[in-house]
Formats: C-alpha cells, structure tokens, sequence
C-alpha cells in the first residue's frame, strides 16, 4: 500500500459549530468532497489541521468514522493515530484499521523528553498492533521528540508495517541524507510546505499539505511538473504559491485553513481554544493572497 500512496495528500480540517462546542460532520463531508473532486491523490485525516490533538476520545472516533465512511475508498487514506500514550495511539491504530483506514500516522508525541529506546519501542508496539502500513512522522515542532534520520532508518528495519517516513523538520538535509542512508528504499513524503519543490527534487513521494483545500490545482500541478522532469515550469508553479504556502505556516494550520475555507464559501468554524481563528487583517491578508490565486 505506501507505493500506492503518492502525490498530493490533502490534510482535512474538523469543522467546529460556531461556539466551538460541537462538531459539523456535514461540513467535514464538504471539506472531503472538494479535497476529492480537486484532484488530491489521498486524504489525510486528523493530523495537526484536523486538530486531532484537542478533540476527546469520543469526538476523535466520531472524526475517523465519519471521514473513512465518507472518504469510501474513493482514494487512500492516512490517519493521524497520534497520543500522548502508546495505549491510546493504539486503540486509535486499531479502529482506524477497522474503519478501514490504508495506512495510519504515528508522530511520537510526549510531555516528557523520549529517549531513542522508548520511541524504538512506541513505534514497535503500534506496529505489533496492526496490520496496515505506518507513516513515520517527524516533527519535533509539535511532538518535542526530535528523530534522526539514522533513528527513523532503525525503526524502519525493525518495525515491518513501518513503511513511510513523514519529514517536517524543515532541514532538506535530512530528506537527502534519508535517500542516501536509506539507499533509495524507504518513501518519503514532505511535511514543510515552504519546502515544497526542494523535497521533490530530493525524491519525495509525496507532499502532505493543507494548502490542497486552498489552492489544489497549484499543488496538482507542481506535483505534475515534478513527474514530467519540467523543473522550470515546477520552480514557477512553485514561487507562485510560496507566499500563500508561507502564511499557513506562519499562522498556523487550523486558523489559516478554516479561515481560508470560509473565505471561500465552506464555513467550518474557528480553532477550538486555546488556539484562536485569523484576526480581521490576517483575514485581509489571505483574502489577498487567494486573490492572486485562484
């Protein structure tokens, strides 16, 4: 399954009523639809846009349900499983699988600082769980646990469903140092959208980003020039949307996408707190750059 697990695979958001309090499911189907419909070769549900992190047991199984259900193998799917707990990723792991999930996502997140031997561990347990492949994330940005690239290698000898990395450090030394370590073998995927056409050229497998609910046909295509060796057209593509790509990252994923996705007529709500929404100029400043976009 991770070498059908290719190109563009867009992050959903988990829409929010307007107090925040309850989920909007029929909004989350929308957002699935036009991922879908826009051409984004696999979904990936419950990661940092998803906010898979601030919802409860409850409303995360209502989440992975909804989205696998609604999804219908129409393309593969990833789902983020991440806890604080190996106990907890692993009842996550399991009912993805069940709900028929292609592959889960496993960010070894922690309070306490995590030595190589217990996130080794932590990925060997999940594993053990499951039978569906798992994508390797990388992201010391939010998880606190920073994986080198001779660690990852090590987890994916040891681990057999561990099949795919995930890099977000924003280092492209390390995607080439995973190419040539890993000699080629282990698939990659890129996580840091600033990054976007240097992952590529490095020899990522795909690009996992929440700016396919923004501007999917700009994604499509750089991927596309990428495929065709056309590296003037993708280095174009890809300079057109880096100021976009820029702003989602600088103010944050969930604030940016959901208010991007209001702006262009699918409400979803705001971020659940502490995390605020765009403030009325960041709302300008998108507004500005999806102008020039779309």
């Amino acid at each position: 399954m991770s070498t059908a697990i290719h190109g563009i695979i867009g992050y959903t958001i988990t829409p929010f009523s307007a107090n925040g309090e309850n989920l909007d499911l029929p909004a989350l189907g929308h957002s699935i639809d036009r991922l879908i419909e826009s051409g984004a070769h696999a979904i990936a549900p419950l990661g940092s846009t998803g906010e898979g992190a601030y919802l409860s047991d409850h409303e995360w199984d209502q989440v992975a349900e909804f989205s696998l259900a609604h999804i219908a193998g129409r393309v593969p799917t990833v789902v983020s499983v991440s806890d604080l707990t190996t106990a907890s990723a692993i009842r996550r792991a399991r009912l993805a699988e069940r709900l028929g999930a292609d592959a889960v996502m496993v960010l070894p997140t922690a309070y306490w600082k995590l030595s190589e031997a217990e996130v080794l561990q932590h990925y060997r347990a999940i594993g053990d769980s499951i039978g569906v492949p798992i994508m390797l994330y990388n992201n010391p940005a939010t998880s606190g646990t920073d994986m080198s690239v001779e660690l990852i290698l090590r987890i994916v000898k040891t681990v057999e469903n561990v099949t795919m990395v995930k890099e977000s450090t924003g280092d492209i030394q390390r995607m080439h140092k995973l190419q040539v370590l890993g000699e080629g073998q282990v698939p990659f995927y890129n996580g840091c959208n600033p990054l976007a056409l240097e992952a590529f050229v490095a020899g990522a497998t795909g690009w996992c980003t929440a700016a396919a609910n923004l501007i999917p046909a700009l994604n499509l295509a750089l991927y596309q020039a990428v495929q065709a060796n056309d590296l003037e057209r993708a280095k174009a593509l890809f300079y057109q949307q880096l100021p976009l790509l820029d702003f989602i990252l600088k103010g944050g994923l969930p604030a940016t996408i959901k208010a991007g996705l209001a702006l262009t007529g699918l409400p979803v709500g705001e971020p659940r707190r502490p995390v605020f929404g765009l403030n009325e100029t960041g709302r300008m400043q998108l507004q500005a750059l999806l102008d020039q976009l779309i």
